[in-house]
């Protein structure tokens, strides 16, 4: 027989089982992570939401917490985030379901702009001919001299490529997106797979990924949407 998972809810110092829902994803290790990205102690993070520390100390290592929505909400505010970002809800849809707040603009980026967006590097879509035609696939880049870095496990096949970018700001239904094209070749030169390895590349999908690709740009486009005030 299943055991019943424990409800972690607090309100002046007592349980709470009313009004609870079940959270999706690790909430625990959702709340560690934006604490310490925060710079926060997780007594800090207690005090900032108005909850005991042995509280928020249980939840971040519960392996499957129940939570209220309006504790859910004070944790979240304390964090400076969203819930469905605390909760890990927002991962199980696509991106932009808000509908749009007010009148936009729509701007054509230039190419500095652009590599600008992209120097930090992230998650984007190399996207190419494969055997059932056009494919896209997401992958952990940097960029090098304004190219883009990535990590694959075998090599890509015949060209044309292209490089997609984008952020989307799901409460200001905002964003951008950047377009890259251009030559697609494997960093085979030792110094160069030096330079390609000390970008720290570390791909979410694990695994033996050797194999270093460097897009060399030849083409750059963008847009920005922002809304009007």
């Amino acid at each position: 027989m299943a055991l019943a998972q424990p409800v972690i809810e607090e309100r002046g110092g007592i349980q709470e089982k009313e009004h609870h829902m079940t959270t999706v994803g690790d909430l625990g290790r959702r709340v560690t992570e934006r604490r310490e990205e925060l710079g926060l102690t997780t007594e800090a993070l207690a005090t900032r939401a108005g909850m005991s520390t042995v509280y928020v100390r249980e939840l971040q290592l519960s392996p499957s917490p129940q939570i209220s929505r309006s504790a859910l909400a004070r944790l979240a505010g304390a964090l400076e985030t969203s819930v469905d970002e605390v909760s890990g809800s927002g991962t199980q849809t696509p991106p932009g379901h808000g509908q749009p707040s007010g009148p936009s603009s729509f701007t054509v980026l230039d190419r500095e702009t652009c590599r600008d967006l992209i120097r930090p590097g992230g998650v984007g879509r190399i996207v190419f001919w494969g055997s059932r035609g056009p494919e896209a696939w997401p992958v952990n880049f940097r960029t090098l001299n304004g190219d883009v870095v990535f990590r694959t496990a075998t090599e890509l096949g015949p060209g044309p490529f292209s490089f997609e970018v984008d952020r989307l700001d799901e409460a200001l239904t905002e964003g951008w997106s950047v377009l890259i094209s251009g030559e697609v070749r494997v960093i085979s030169d030792p110094t160069e797979r030096r330079a390609a390895e000390a970008l720290g590349i570390a791909p979410w999908a694990g695994g033996e990924r050797d194999v270093y690709v460097r897009l060399v740009a030849h083409e750059v486009t963008g847009r920005r949407i922002r809304h009007r005030p």
